[in-house]
């Protein structure tokens, strides 16, 4: 998949609340482009068979509405906020099907229950609070364009407005139940169950996509990578129920410290790893240093734990997670040997050799 150039680097927003969000709603929107573009060839020719009907000109806002969404995949590339303007192409198509049902007939046309399959998508995109706008805007233009444009025959008819309405809520409440049930089997294979912090599989994909954006945006991508020092200690003297604790407490002031759109992972055992979008090995040392001292200043779950850092980045534009992991790897084992409970560095030279930071 092909990740928006600065995806990574939009903060929270009303409709992404984090960058795991984003991610998803990133995702789906990749699965959902060819499916809408056969859904757009479907709704054409049953326009282009029901033309001497209902007109010919009714291809127009369709063809409006698919320049909307072409648009927005182009603008993708360029935001750090994609699910505005996801938002903006897709209101843009619930209002040119809401036109073309009050110029064919308002209450009368067949087409309002096409209002309905742009809500089907909602789900896939964004949470509770995007699905419920999107879902009362569509029935606001249902309302609309029946007893708006033609109040007498819903009056006289009201199936024309109730049924659409009863259609609208019924493929949401179920849509919506899908892509939970959906969300859910991924998070399994994505999450770490006792730290909730994404796992080794989620960062498959996640290193792929990074080096296609460091390559087009001309950035550096930093690996901080984290071990809890004598971790084995803890176990050993006071349970293994401790050191869930422990690292369950480690995994969420890690995660606290971190900026919305740098993305933390568990990779086994007392083992972390922070990928940190834009950064070069100075200032990931620093977030390192922070992350550090976050931890080593108070008790985790009730002890004292302390936790060693080696840190790495790529130069701009050529991030090989291969690479740079190893050097960050290095650089975790020399903090080890000087001692543990600090951080050490690995940074590219000029001729692409890394050497101590």
């Amino acid at each position: 998949m092909k990740a928006p150039m600065n995806a990574n680097e939009g903060g929270p927003t009303w409709l992404c609340s984090s960058a795991a969000e984003r991610e998803r709603l990133l995702d789906m929107e990749e699965r959902i482009k060819p499916v809408r573009t056969a859904a757009f060839g479907l709704l054409a020719v049953a326009l282009l068979i029901c033309g001497p009907w209902v007109g010919w000109w009714t291809l127009l806002p369709l063809a409006i509405a698919g320049l909307g969404f072409a648009l927005v995949d182009r603008f993708l590339e360029r935001t750090c906020h994609p699910e505005f303007p996801m938002a903006a192409a897709w209101i843009l198509a619930q209002l040119v099907i809401a036109a073309s049902v009050a110029l064919t007939g308002g209450p009368d046309a067949a087409s309002v229950a096409w209002l309905v399959i742009p809500v089907c998508t909602l789900p896939a995109r964004y949470g509770t609070r995007g699905v419920t706008a999107g879902v009362l805007f569509s029935g606001a233009l249902m309302v609309i364009v029946t007893l708006g444009v033609d109040p007498s025959v819903v009056l006289a008819h009201p199936e024309k407005l109730a049924f659409p309405l009863a259609m609208l809520g019924a493929v949401a409440l179920l849509s919506v139940a899908l892509m939970r049930s959906d969300v859910e089997h991924r998070s399994e294979a994505v999450i770490d169950p006792l730290t909730g912090m994404l796992n080794r599989n989620a960062l498959t994909t996640r290193t792929a996509e990074l080096a296609q954006q460091a390559a087009v945006v001309n950035q550096p991508v930093a690996l901080i990578v984290g071990d809890l020092d004598r971790f084995k200690s803890v176990n050993d003297g006071h349970g293994h129920a401790a050191g869930d604790a422990v690292l369950k407490d480690v995994a969420y002031r890690i995660r606290k410290q971190l900026r919305a759109y740098d993305l933390a992972y568990r990779l086994g055992g007392e083992e972390f790893l922070v990928v940190v979008p834009g950064a070069d090995c100075e200032r990931a040392t620093a977030i390192a240093e922070d992350l550090r001292r976050a931890i080593s200043d108070a008790p985790s779950a009730g002890l004292l734990v302390t936790i060693s850092f080696g840190v790495s980045a790529s130069r701009p534009g050529e991030f090989d997670y291969e690479v740079v992991f190893a050097e960050a790897d290095l650089a975790l084992y020399e903090a080890k040997k000087r001692g543990r409970d600090q951080v050490c560095a690995r940074a590219h030279d000029g001729a692409g050799v890394m050497v101590p930071a």
